[in-house]
């Protein structure tokens, strides 16, 4: 940046101090303002609640999968053994990726962040699958089972295409998770990582309105293809203090380095002011469900594989947060533990975001479903805090 444009941002800055005042109404980041009507979940941040379609994610975690978990998610109601067999092998049937799909990604630049080859897959698939016509209920059923069966193909195969290894065919006779972690590493995983990971899934699966979900709802409501509203919603889910939060918790924690250094780190961070990566949230005034949760599934997994050093610094961590934040109510959030759970099972640091997104695309579908029922344009209005009548100034006279 030169130094008039530097100068000129200053002078604009500048001149908007005093200008009109906003409307008390004004809301940066719409915080709390009711952006639609949604019965796919719901949130009680004061007590620690999250439902899906009315039923607890503790219950779900304890007792679904999360396929039947996404059937719930999309349809509203839970499935019958028969409309969850269909739905299962539906998905199976169509995690394969074209060719020209992995042509395409192999021309994507080895260092790229996952993210970012996974848009561009997405927003590919529609140019394979169109889905244009989006008042066509069996199409718009296609268009989900193709979407939620390939994100964790393109996820896999990009992690392998990088390395320079070819992408691995997925197996049908496979469950969705334990399919994931074949196309990954080309072994199947031990069953407790399956459950855990599948409960991970569960718990990313779907969250209200958030800024990806509004992404996409905001893209849906132009009728844009079911390809291109999550490809928006992948964009706003790349960004650090969205779905990216989990990469950056577990680079603080190996930034701290050990548990004897936890607490000051702490200190010094809650003492300058700066952010601590996975505590608070919007919502939520006690400790997200989800951390909890994701907390005990971290000591299941270490049941089968050992501790992590991670963890203990997380918990050392925790503690002095809560000392230092818990009277203005921050706590963990969903990206303080989910981390740890993948790092210890091998995967990559720059794959959580793709997986957290492999597991939402649910949820965004859901809400693409509920938008098209009753659907109108998003177009909200801005308050204007720039001048009038300025007159151009010749470009030799500036």
């Amino acid at each position: 940046m030169t130094v008039e444009m530097l100068a000129s941002l200053v002078r604009l800055a500048q001149s908007r101090v005093g200008s009109s005042p906003m409307p008390h109404d004004f809301m940066p980041g719409l915080a709390g303002i009711p952006a639609a009507k949604s019965a796919v979940s719901d949130v009680d941040g004061e007590r620690g609640v999250l439902e899906y379609r009315g039923i607890r994610v503790e219950e779900l975690c304890t007792r679904s999968s999360y396929l039947e978990t996404a059937y719930l998610l999309l349809f509203g109601h839970l499935p019958t053994r028969t409309a969850l067999a269909r739905w299962e092998e539906d998905i199976a049937h169509h995690r394969r990726l074209k060719y020209s799909i992995i042509d395409l990604m192999k021309c994507l630049p080895e260092q790229g962040h996952p993210m970012d080859a996974l848009q561009a897959a997405v927003a590919a698939l529609g140019m394979f699958y169109p889905g244009r016509n989006v008042q066509d209920l069996e199409n718009n059923y296609w268009s989900a089972v193709r979407l939620i069966a390939k994100l964790p193909t393109i996820v896999a195969a990009w992690a392998r295409l990088r390395r320079g290894d070819e992408a691995i065919v997925p197996r049908d006779e496979l469950g969705f998770s334990e399919n994931f972690f074949y196309m990954l590493t080309e072994t199947t995983p031990h069953p407790a990582w399956v459950n855990i990971f599948d409960d991970c899934l569960i718990l990313h699966a779907e969250h209200t309105m958030n800024a990806s979900t509004f992404t996409g709802l905001v893209t849906a409501s132009t009728l844009a293809d079911p390809y291109t509203v999550v490809a928006s919603s992948l964009g706003a889910l790349k960004g650090p203090l969205h779905g990216g939060a989990n990469e950056e918790v577990v680079q603080m924690l190996k930034e701290i380095g050990t548990v004897d250094r936890a607490a000051r780190y702490v200190e010094e961070q809650v003492r300058n002011k700066r952010k601590l990566m996975g505590f608070g949230h919007r919502v939520y005034k006690v400790k997200d469900p989800r951390a909890t949760i994701l907390q005990s599934l971290c000591r299941t997994l270490f049941k089968t594989c050992g501790t992590s050093q991670l963890y203990d610094i997380a918990l050392q961590v925790e503690l002095k947060a809560d000392e230092l934040l818990g009277e203005k109510r921050v706590h963990p959030n969903v990206d303080f533990y989910s981390g740890i759970i993948y790092d210890k099972m091998g995967i990559d640091t720059d794959l959580f975001t793709p997986i957290f997104a492999m597991a939402r695309v649910s949820g965004w579908l859901a809400h693409w479903l509920e938008q098209l029922t009753e659907n109108k344009l998003f177009r909200p209005d801005q308050i204007y805090a720039g001048e009038h009548n300025r007159p151009y100034v010749p470009l030799d006279q500036r």
